[in-house]
């Protein structure tokens, strides 16, 4: 099955924009209902990966539930998505993902955006991005590769680990950093820091796209008959 264009711009950005509502909404909430930073972060972080989860499996046959224009360039530059079609994704996640934070904030009553002065910046957290984003491309590709109907879920629950193995807390994407750029919340972060944040997730992202076309092309084919070791 097949869809047009346009359908799969709309499913990327009513993707994205339920994505970034759920980061930025759930992030007000515990801010809102909590004074620990520790229980404030996991409050945000479950929500993030369970919704991952909804929306992959629901949007992922339409448009392959990219969200994120990270993926959608490694798409592209395995021959998968056309060049054209990439940059529409992008523009179409970018601004799903900038609807996103408008519908949070009129949710808990805020205006539609805010300028983050939340501080997000130094070669740490840009190595956080880094493996951040190659570690979600790659468990994109192992996972299409071995366990493809497991897909919604693995990418679920590795956002939901790389939110508290990472400093950055896992962006791992351009939209929703740009998105979180225009809210002073819990979930933000500042304008200027948002050029080292996409270099390095694109950075990320296309070494995953790397390593893993040279880690999956080492497989073999067992003879029939052949035990294995």
């Amino acid at each position: 099955m097949t869809f047009d264009l346009p359908r799969r711009l709309a499913a990327e950005a009513i993707g994205t924009a339920m994505l970034v509502a759920t980061v930025v909404g759930s992030g007000i909430m515990a801010d809102g209902l909590t004074r620990d930073q520790a229980l404030a972060l996991l409050c945000n972080t479950l929500p993030t990966g369970a919704i991952l989860v909804v929306l992959i499996a629901i949007l992922g046959p339409v448009s392959g539930a990219h969200f994120n224009p990270a993926v959608s360039m490694v798409f592209a530059l395995r021959g998968d998505l056309a060049g054209r079609e990439a940059t529409a994704y992008a523009a179409a996640q970018v601004l799903g993902g900038i609807a996103g934070t408008a519908i949070a904030h009129l949710m808990f009553g805020l205006a539609p955006f805010g300028i983050s002065p939340k501080i997000r910046t130094g070669a740490s957290q840009w190595f956080a991005e880094w493996v951040a984003a190659f570690g979600l491309v790659a468990t994109i590709f192992g996972g299409l590769r071995f366990a493809a109907q497991a897909v919604p879920w693995l990418v679920g629950l590795y956002i939901t680990a790389a939110y508290w193995f990472t400093a950055s807390t896992s962006f791992a994407n351009p939209a929703v950093a740009v998105a979180r750029s225009l809210t002073a919340t819990f979930s933000g972060i500042r304008p200027v820091d948002l050029p080292g944040f996409i270099v390095a997730e694109l950075a990320g992202a296309a070494c995953a796209l790397a390593f893993m076309g040279w880690l999956l092309a080492g497989a073999t084919a067992r003879p029939a008959g052949e035990p294995a070791e």
